[in-house]
């Protein structure tokens, strides 16, 4: 399998469980749910994101022929020391993320972590997964480390998760032109709501990538 990778850099994860966490985000190009062309936007399942995952021209982004090769470019920015941490994202990472790739990361060395919108099924060996539903999108992957919510959204609402087999359940503020009033809501929320807690995107906060 040709694995199509956007980007790849090093950075501070910015929001979930993990935040603060060093890790290499490994931002697998194309999703389900939305081409990421801005003409298809309003025809998408999801139309609020704001990642650009088309392609494979982003800082350490390529075409990988292997696993093992696409394993060794992301330990290649491992600066060393701690416990090498990867995130995969998109996009939708499932679409590409397989054992085989999971398996030539841990050969070196990493913990592998995954941001889905679980519209795919996960594959084995996954040290931690984080799903992000999104509008009417079914889930396939009803059980995790992290459930974490943008908020609101009309066709998502947190009563339709809450029985499923999460470890937490994050409420994240929805960016963009309403963030002000989103924030405002999400907090109320997770007042009246304690089973959720409220996430925050810090590396927009801090200008991180």
């Amino acid at each position: 399998m040709t694995y199509s990778v956007k980007e790849a850099y090093y950075t501070l994860q910015g929001e979930g469980a993990h935040t603060g966490r060093a890790a290499v985000f490994l931002r697998f190009a194309g999703c389900n749910l939305w081409s990421g062309l801005e003409r298809d936007r309003e025809s998408a399942v999801c139309r609020f994101c704001d990642t650009d995952f088309v392609g494979t021209d982003g800082p350490g982004g390529g075409k990988f022929k292997t696993a093992a090769e696409l394993a060794s470019h992301v330990a290649g920015l491992w600066p060393g020391g701690g416990v090498p941490y990867v995130v995969a994202t998109g996009g939708e990472p499932l679409l590409q993320l397989d054992e085989a790739l999971i398996e030539a990361l841990h050969e070196e060395g990493f913990e592998v972590g995954v941001e889905t919108n679980g519209t795919i099924a996960a594959p084995a060996g996954l040290d931690w997964i984080c799903v992000s539903p999104k509008s009417t999108a079914e889930l396939k992957q009803r059980s995790g480390d992290e459930l974490k919510l943008v908020y609101p959204q009309a066709d998502a609402s947190p009563e339709r998760f809450e029985a499923l087999d999460f470890a937490s359940f994050v409420i994240q503020p929805m960016d963009g032109p309403e963030a002000a009033d989103a924030r405002r809501a999400a907090i109320a929320f997770c007042l009246a709501n304690p089973k959720w807690r409220l996430g925050l995107q810090t590396h927009k906060l801090l200008n991180l990538p």
